[in-house]
């Protein structure tokens, strides 16, 4: 269902509000760059901090200004059941794809509490479901145990996971059907990750270097491993750094340097810090860019 390169699109902020006119030309970057999709109001989205309101207005004006030409995958997750399903549902009628939720994060619920809960998005979804593993941020790990018992259910097609765990994940791939495709949630795993059986990649680095990553993926997904390969070394550096400090904060500020977007982000999250990091990865961006990887 969902395969290739997904970006998980930063939401631009002037004055404290989101800026359209930003956020715009950021999609149609993407389009352009031929990534399958775009991920609006995930992690990298600073979906924490946005209002419900502005949740529900930025997914319905993604879909609106995509109109189609690449997938739109709304971030739709909430550690309240309940408010999950209010925002899976108003995505759904505003004409997405597909939803990405996360795993409940502060609650810690037991692998049942997982299951009801995302089983119940699903029952509330009419369009496909991705869950999202990401312990680090959630402090609760989705098991694959659990995640082959929500794979058979309808809506539920895919997986991005951000365990780090290659192992966890070539269990999750051993225990699913082929149907059932499972894509990396880390950049820099994207590759291990395709060699196991991956899907694909739900990116942060492609906010800046969509079409590189694109051609990464599809590379390796057409045999060319050795081609994908040297495209993914070159980024390696790339997809290292952009995790000096808390996603998004890294990439915000390597977006601002090029002149997509002001580097402000909501509070708690703040700007990145100057210093020997910040100089070494402006240093490697910047580099890659006059080598024309874009």
């Amino acid at each position: 269902m969902f395969q290739g390169v997904y970006t998980a699109v930063i939401t631009p902020f002037r004055k404290g509000k989101i800026d359209y006119d930003s956020y715009f030309k950021i999609l149609e970057n993407q389009i352009s760059s031929g990534v399958a999709g775009v991920v609006p109001c995930g992690t990298t989205g600073e979906s924490p901090t946005l209002s419900y309101e502005e949740h529900k207005e930025l997914i319905q004006k993604t879909v609106s200004v995509v109109n189609r030409r690449i997938q739109v995958i709304a971030g739709t997750g909430s550690n309240s059941t309940v408010e999950a399903i209010e925002l899976t549902e108003k995505a759904c009628a505003d004409g997405v794809d597909g939803i990405l939720t996360v795993n409940p994060y502060y609650n810690k619920p037991t692998q049942e509490g997982l299951y009801q809960h995302f089983s119940k998005i699903a029952e509330h979804s009419s369009k496909p479901v991705m869950l999202y593993n990401i312990p680090g941020r959630t402090n609760v790990n989705l098991l694959p145990e659990t995640v082959k018992r929500l794979s058979e259910l309808k809506q539920i097609t895919s997986i991005k996971e951000a365990t780090g765990d290659l192992g966890q994940m070539a269990k999750v791939i051993s225990l699913t059907s082929p149907d059932f495709h499972l894509l990396s949630g880390d950049d820099n795993l994207t590759l291990p990750v395709l060699s196991i059986g991956g899907k694909g990649v739900v990116s942060v680095v492609s906010n800046l270097f969509p079409r590189a990553c694109v051609d990464m993926v599809s590379l390796y997904m057409r045999g060319d491993t050795s081609a994908s390969q040297k495209i993914y070394y070159k980024l390696l550096p790339v997809f290292i750094n952009a995790f000096i400090e808390t996603n998004p904060i890294p990439i915000k500020a390597a977006m601002s340097w090029f002149g997509y977007c002001d580097n402000e982000l909501r509070l708690p999250m703040t700007s990145l810090s100057v210093g020997p990091a910040s100089d070494n990865f402006k240093k490697i961006v910047f580099q890659l860019r006059e080598e024309g990887i874009v």
